[in-house]
């Protein structure tokens, strides 16, 4: 695996990534380099699935140091035509009962999903993400999912701050949240990335939010 680094906090900070890259069991491939320069790391190479990929990433995103990531990997599955694999994505989403599946339509071209259709709530075009996340043969996913607007924007905001004070893992007050028609914008600065999802996440939680922009920065 290929290395470039800086300065020390560079290659303490890849050595770490490498370490938990290794540790983490859904990442099985060996083509998986790693590259860290002032806090921002770079992940390269070749995987089999999606979901590997995905795994990569969120097994970099959760080590200290971290404050950026690209994620340059790229997906060789073994091969399947596209009407494979959108037959097996489409049977995915019947089988999760979480996933209105009627409201969700599939498309999909050199093994790069997208998803369309228009949900009540976040965490299910989080789950139908993750159910096409796992089919064989996926590359990518487009997801282009959209949420209905219930509550007014002021009720939103005010549902997000209350959140954010009863979240353990986070300081509130170093979070900014802003509304309009919708979405959300948070700003501010974190620890680490995991406190930066958590704010996320308490922000998609909240009905009647469609889009979230997160402008959060992360200091370690």
């Amino acid at each position: 695996m290929a290395t470039k680094f800086h300065t020390e906090n560079d290659k303490h900070l890849h050595d770490a990534v490498m370490r938990q890259l290794e540790w983490e069991p859904e990442v099985i491939s060996q083509d998986v380099s790693v590259s860290a320069k002032d806090g921002t790391v770079t992940l390269t190479g070749f995987v089999h699935s999606y979901s590997e990929k995905f795994a990569a990433e969120k097994a970099a995103k959760s080590v200290y140091g971290v404050k950026a990531l690209a994620n340059d990997i790229e997906v060789k599955p073994t091969t399947r035509t596209d009407p494979e694999i959108a037959r097996d994505v489409v049977e995915v989403l019947k089988i999760d009962a979480s996933v209105p599946d009627d409201r969700i339509k599939v498309t999909i071209s050199n093994g790069f999903i997208t998803l369309e259709g228009m949900l009540d709530w976040n965490f299910q075009r989080e789950r139908a993400e993750s159910a096409a996340r796992r089919v064989n043969g996926v590359r990518g996913i487009y997801n282009k999912i959209q949420l209905k607007p219930r509550v007014s924007t002021s009720e939103v905001k005010t549902k997000i701050e209350d959140a954010l004070k009863r979240s353990a893992e986070l300081d509130s007050r170093r979070i900014a949240v802003s509304a309009s028609n919708g979405t959300i914008t948070l700003a501010g600065s974190v620890r680490s990335w995991f406190e930066r999802a958590e704010a996320e996440r308490a922000a998609w939680a909240a009905p009647g939010v469609t889009s979230v922009v997160d402008l959060i920065s992360v200091v370690p």
